[in-house]
């Protein structure tokens, strides 16, 4: 049985989720306290956390910066009563897997978060291990090595290069790659898909200006090669 964690500080609202999850045969618990909340995400297994971005004691935003700082994957869908562009942004930066906004449709949360329960099932049950030119990578321990140093990056930057790495050779607009990573339907700005990109390369290649692993399609977006040419070669 899939475990999920409600953190919502107006007891309706969580009343409302926890019934309704239960119907559908999850295992649903409940906290109204930020810190209390983010105590029992981190030291208990979770399949997903519903998360309120305004808790009291601390907020859903910092909770999640803190979860993906200190390696969690587990998928977080964050509510929030305010619809500003900003909000969005932070939240995909902060790790964010998707955003409803207050009020919202009970049947279009389920169906979120059966999407998002759905995602991760087949994002851990594929590739495991893979090099990417002199790096070697392990998604299972996330850990990314380059000549016995390791490589530090975050829970986002895995998924995001697992899902190139999936989809080798293929040509993958931005817009794509928002919906299947982060999993927001309409967001009106794909700069934080080029900020990870600009991250990961800088992490991956040896020379981040002339990538040989992620490379831009122009007006269209990305596309991934494992092994690139080498350089001084054609």
């Amino acid at each position: 049985m899939k475990r999920i964690l409600v953190i919502e500080d107006d007891p309706a609202i969580a009343r409302g989720l926890l019934d309704n999850l239960r119907q559908e045969h999850y295992e649903a618990e409940w906290e109204s306290d930020g810190k209390k909340g983010y105590e029992k995400a981190r030291k208990q297994k979770w399949d997903l956390i519903v998360l309120d971005v305004m808790l009291p004691e601390m907020s859903g935003t910092d909770i999640c910066r803190s979860l993906r700082q200190g390696g969690s994957q587990v998928p977080v869908m964050m509510l929030t009563g305010r619809g500003a562009e900003t909000d969005k942004v932070l939240g995909l930066e902060l790790g964010a897997d998707d955003y409803v906004t207050k009020p919202f449709s009970i049947r279009e949360v389920l169906a979120r978060v059966k999407a998002l329960l759905r995602r991760q099932t087949e994002v851990l049950s594929e590739i495991a291990e893979t090099d990417v030119g002199e790096v070697h990578i392990d998604f299972k321990k996330q850990e990314a090595v380059r000549g016995g140093k390791k490589i530090k990056m975050s829970a986002k930057e895995y998924q995001l290069l697992k899902y190139f790495v999936q989809r080798e050779g293929q040509v993958i607009s931005r817009d794509q790659i928002l919906n299947e990573v982060w999993g927001f339907d309409a967001l009106p700005t794909t700069r934080t898909v080029d900020n990870y990109v600009l991250s990961l390369r800088k992490k991956l290649e040896p020379s981040p200006s002339k990538p040989r692993h992620i490379l831009t399609i122009h007006t269209v977006g990305y596309k991934f090669v494992r092994q690139g040419p080498i350089a001084g070669k054609k």
